[in-house]
């Protein structure tokens, strides 16, 4: 051993002895007993962290930023080059309600749209169908054909904005209709940039929104894999959803954990279908929720970024630094909102938006103050999107990449989160993969159990909430909400009744039969859908022509 090798391994063993006597000290002193000193997650957090939680070697696992792993971030010079991209999840009533609410964002400064949808277009219904009678426009915005996507975008040019769609089931049955809209206003499709959520796997785990069997959704998604590859190379064919996994009640590393077995599930289908992983890898994209414990949600993002390289490059032989890059979209949580004192959801938000942007997200969606209690209201949206710009401008701290990088505790935990993912990758593994755990309700049985302790530490007082059961307030002002009458079911009934008069009907009949041709011959069903989009089929009639080659989804009784 050198010199150096041997001063080096006094030097650690002095420090770990000085740490064991701090350790021994701090022992004998009082600690408080009003709280759980513990992560959100559950995770003993040690009272404090030094160079020897460091890992084994900190140049290769951390790197620098815009270079392999990417635990500090996916672009060289992250917001010094380009902030990140500010999103509002908006959507209510008719497409005319929310096509106002999206023009007054973009004035305030928006950079990207978020489309909410309502419960029916999550579920492939019609708005005059009977299953959703009293639940259009309520809970996001109503869209049962092309001619509401038109209307939603109206003085919106598509080839200027970037447009994120939350939805799953129909998911590629609401991309052609976007991209229906963008022809008519005569956009290139090519240059059309966004993202559609499309990931089915979350749903069957967490979050419920499904239409078809396990493996024809996989069958539909690798389709849209392949035909946007080809004809929409800007556009993100699936955002990889850690958020509803998240706000069911998983912990952080399950979060994590989940979400990146379902990006290889979808990766390993996209390859059985014979794409070459670089052709569809560049365009999957995630999502991950910003819960309250600050740290450890920085260490969660920073870990997904170094396990999705790895595994892109030396699992799944990748080669385009594109497919190892891990792009995604943060949103606060909404889970941890509150209805008592909801002004103080505003300074949860706020830190919660700070964690996302230390961590190094490409977009931030920032919950208004009320949507525990309703869609927000502008004011509230207002304060929101407020949030960002005064992070982005006024705080200082997006001027340095990664500015935690080399924190004891930062890395540490990140080390942590990454080998709790590993081993619940490998208990995935144990279960058959992914398909076969959801449909024995492992996954769901894992949530479930997350969410109990959580809900179980809140109710015996172990786990504070401020305003809820601490700090409580007897009487508090009434907030104002925005509250969504049934005028839109009126309209969309008269609209779809207007539609399905002047269309032509024996077009609509000829385009539903090629598409159920396209799924009975087991082909990409994306271009006969689209062809069924420009001729205003809408939302329910092609989701029931593959409904009936398909089936539909059940779900078994798992508790």
């Amino acid at each position: 051993m050198t010199t150096w090798g041997i001063e080096l391994e006094r030097e650690v063993e002095r420090l770990r002895a000085e740490v064991a006597a701090w350790r021994a000290r701090a022992a004998a002193l009082p600690v408080r007993d009003d709280t759980e000193l513990s992560s959100v997650s559950g995770r003993d957090v040690e009272p404090v962290y030094t160079p020897l939680d460091l890992p084994a070697d900190p140049p290769s696992a951390l790197g620098l930023p815009g270079e392999f792993p990417y635990t500090r971030g996916i672009h060289p010079t992250m917001y010094r080059g380009r902030l990140w991209t500010m999103r509002q999840f908006a959507g209510f009533g008719t497409a005319d309600d929310t096509n106002a609410r999206y023009k007054f964002l973009l004035e305030r400064g928006q950079t990207g749209l978020s489309v909410a949808f309502d419960f029916p277009t999550l579920m492939g219904y019609d708005s005059d169908h009977p299953r959703s009678e009293g639940e259009v426009g309520k809970c996001g915005v109503a869209i049962s054909s092309l001619a509401d996507m038109e209307t939603l975008f109206d003085g919106i040019p598509l080839d200027k904005v970037s447009t994120s769609m939350t939805i799953n089931g129909p998911a590629a049955m609401l991309f052609c209709f976007y991209v229906a809209a963008a022809e008519q206003q005569g956009v290139p499709i090519d240059r059309l940039q966004g993202t559609i959520q499309n990931d089915i796997l979350k749903e069957y785990m967490a979050q419920h929104a499904w239409i078809y069997p396990a493996e024809p959704a996989l069958k539909i998604i690798v389709d849209l894999f392949e035909w946007a590859a080809a004809h929409t190379p800007k556009w993100n064919t699936i955002s990889i959803s850690g958020y509803h996994i998240r706000e069911a009640g998983a912990t952080a590393a399950q979060e994590l954990a989940f979400t990146l077995a379902n990006g290889f599930c979808y990766v390993e289908h996209g390859l059985a279908r014979g794409l070459h992983v670089d052709r569809f890898a560049p365009r999957l994209s995630f999502f991950w929720d910003v819960h309250n414990d600050f740290f450890e949600e920085i260490a969660k993002l920073r870990a997904a970024r170094r396990i999705w390289a790895r595994h892109l490059r030396e699992r799944y032989g990748a080669a385009d630094p594109r497919s190892w890059k891990m792009r995604f979209h943060c949103q606060t949580a909404g889970v941890t909102l509150t209805a008592q004192q909801p002004q103080n959801n505003i300074v949860r938000v706020a830190y919660q938006a700070l964690a996302a942007v230390l961590g190094g997200t490409q977009s931030l969606h920032t919950n208004a103050l009320d949507e525990t209690l309703a869609l927000p209201t502008e004011e509230s949206v207002r304060v929101a999107l407020r949030t960002q710009q005064i992070l982005a401008y006024e705080t200082g701290v997006p001027n340095v990449a990664d500015p935690l990088g080399g924190s004891y505790y930062v890395e540490a935990l990140t080390d942590a989160l990454e080998r709790e993912a590993e081993g619940l990758f490998a208990e995935i593994d144990a279960q058959g993969g992914v398909v076969r755990a959801i449909e024995s309700g492992w996954f769901q049985r894992q949530i479930a159990q997350s969410s109990m302790r959580f809900q179980s530490e809140v109710e015996q007082g172990r786990r504070a909430v401020v305003g809820v059961n601490e700090f409580v307030e007897e009487e508090e002002p009434p907030v104002q909400i925005l509250r969504v009458g049934d005028a839109a079911e009126r309209t969309q009934r008269t609209r779809l009744a207007r539609l399905r008069a002047g269309r032509d009907a024996a077009v609509v009949a000829e385009r539903l039969a090629a598409l159920r041709s396209a799924a009975a011959d087991n082909r990409n069903v994306i271009p006969a859908m689209l062809d069924c989009a420009r001729a205003y089929c809408t939302l329910y009639e092609i989701r029931h022509v593959l409904e009936d080659i398909y089936g539909n989804y059940r779900e078994p009784i798992f508790f």
